[in-house]
């Protein structure tokens, strides 16, 4: 799995202790301690569930895919190095996993959990005045991204949200970085070509809203 990905440069790597812990956990995970499975699984659930969730806008099949993607990264540790992140390699399982379901179904039409987008900033008072605005720019932006083919998503989904450059994106992605940046620049000129219809009240709005939340 992990041909062709480079390895983590030490200017991308964690803090020391806790990359270190890491690979510890890992030894031990690969010796069948199930303390450190479930450690492993602590680290990175959050995280790759708010991934996947903005993938398939489903909670329990979010959760379906975030497991089988733990299974299938504990049952083969054989092939995972040391040498790379344990995320950029857990990630790229998920999205593979992600990718299949999302080729077996029909486009998401639904309405989005908007509550579950909201950012700490959002909660100061002056924020909740805006809150129908708010909401309303979410639920534009959120359908435009919907309409994005799946790997332009996960592009800008790992871009914004997961604030990851495009070497990372492309090591998860398993694809060129030249294809991870053509990727990004087509989804951002799609957004704007779905989100040209905005009033101009909304578009202000939305410039602001997405520095806060991508």
């Amino acid at each position: 799995m992990n041909q062709g990905m480079a390895k983590v440069e030490p200017a991308e790597r964690e803090a020391s202790g806790s990359r270190e812990h890491e690979v510890q956990l890992i030894a031990r995970a690969r010796g069948g301690d199930r303390i450190a499975l479930r450690a492993l699984v602590d680290l990175h659930k959050d995280r790759l569930f708010a991934f996947i969730w903005r993938m398939v806008r489903d909670h329990h099949e979010a959760e379906d895919i975030c497991q089988d993607a733990f299974l299938k990264a504990f049952a083969s540790f054989e092939s995972f190095s040391s040498e790379y992140r344990f995320s950029t390699w857990l990630f790229t399982i998920g999205y593979r996993v992600c990718l299949n379901r999302l080729r077996r179904k029909r486009p998401y039409s639904g309405e989005l959990a908007i509550a579950d987008m909201t950012s700490a900033a959002e909660e100061t008072p002056s924020a909740t005045l805006e809150s129908e605005d708010a909401g309303r720019v979410r639920k534009s932006v959120w359908s435009a991204v919907d309409r994005l083919s799946p790997p332009q998503r996960a592009t800008i989904l790992l871009f914004y949200r997961s604030e990851l450059g495009c070497q990372e994106i492309a090591r998860i992605l398993q694809l060129p970085l030249a294809t991870v940046k053509s990727h990004l620049h087509r989804a951002r000129a799609r957004l704007r070509e779905l989100l040209e219809a905005l009033p101009d009240q909304d578009w202000s709005y939305f410039r602001n809203l997405s520095e806060r939340v991508g």
